[in-house]
Formats: C-alpha cells, structure tokens, sequence
C-alpha cells in the first residue's frame, strides 16, 4: 500500500449504501451529521472531477433509494450505480468490484452508511488487495458502540486509514490558496462546519 497522501488525481470516492432506509440504522453518531458528510463527499468529487462509484442494495426493499441529494449532485455515478440484490460485501460483487478497477486509481476513498456492514468487508478486501484504502468515518455510522469500536479495529489491523471528511478536504486540497483549495473550503465552511463559517464570516 501507499504511504503517500491521497491526491484528486489519484483517487476515486466510493459510496456504498446510502440509503434512505439503512440511514436508520445509525445510531452511534447523529444520522443527519452521517448523511450531511456523505453528501459533502459527493459534493467534493464533483469539484475535483473525480471518478464515484455509487453502489446499493435491495433498493425496493426497505433499505430504499440513494440519498436524493447524492443523486443530484451525481447524477451520471447515480444513474450508473451498482444495485446489488443482496451480497453484503460490495467488494464480493464483481459488477461493484469492476467498476473500482475500471477507473485505474489505487487510492479508494470509502464510505459506508453503516461502519460495521456497509463499510467494513469492503474496505478490509480491497486493502488486502494491495489498495491504498481511507474509511471518512463521519459519513458513516453502526447501531451500536460496540459494533462500531470493532469495526473500526478490524479495519485498522487491515491497513484501512481512518479519516474524517474535514481531514480528507485538507489533505487533497494541501493548498488552501489554490482555485480547487478556495472551493474545498468554501466546501467546508458551508457544510462541513457551517457554524465555523458563520462565526468566520
């Protein structure tokens, strides 16, 4: 794996199950901060152009639709997205597993709506597969403390860099005097931390 830091150019964000449904099952942190960060994500590839594989599972089911605001910020990743039928690894799911390949970068950008189902075999796999892999563990969340805590310890002992979305802004833009670092702190302050912002302005 990759000790460098992670760079627009060599990246890809992945975005697995955010649901309307699975939201709920979040209960360790706010959900409404899980999804806000989830979206500030999405809103980050989109200024840096960079490549998003969006993946869900039994969307007809109660886990229900991707989060409308990922679906509209995103919409050829949206549009393009992996339904899974049920396979609860994405990483096991050779259409989802395909389409992180296809974008030949090694640097995965992982985040799960649920650390200790979602996110976690995910990750684990591709970091075993020699990816440079970051979980943004504020876009994601576990029914329990407990879960959460483990999960977060099996992927550390994997290789998996653990990582906020405030951090990961700061270590893709590097600069913040740069045209894309201006826009990935305006990112910040308007969604990251708009009470910051506010209090800034």
């Amino acid at each position: 794996m990759s000790s460098d830091y992670f760079s627009a150019e060599e990246s890809t964000l992945l975005l697995i199950d955010h649901q309307v449904g699975t939201m709920q099952l979040i209960k360790n942190i706010d959900r409404e901060l899980a999804a806000k960060q989830s979206i500030a994500l999405a809103k980050m590839a989109k200024i840096l152009n960079m490549p998003v594989v969006i993946t869900s599972s039994q969307e007809e089911r109660a886990q229900g639709l991707i989060l409308p605001d990922i679906a509209n910020i995103l919409p050829a990743a949206h549009a393009a997205r992996i339904k899974r039928p049920g396979v609860v690894n994405a990483w096991a799911y050779a259409e989802f597993r395909d389409a992180v390949l296809a974008t030949g970068r090694k640097n995965l950008i992982m985040a799960g709506v649920t650390t200790d189902v979602c996110l976690i075999f995910p990750a684990i796999d591709a970091a075993r597969e020699g990816f440079a892999v970051q979980a943004v563990m504020d876009a994601s969340g576990s029914p329990s403390e407990l879960s959460e805590e483990f999960s977060r310890q099996r992927m550390r002992d994997a290789g998996v860099v653990l990582t906020a979305t405030n951090t990961l802004m700061a270590e893709i833009a590097k600069d913040w005097s740069t045209p894309v670092g201006q826009q990935l702190i305006g990112l910040l302050f308007s969604d990251v931390f708009p009470a910051l912002g506010a209090g800034i302005a």
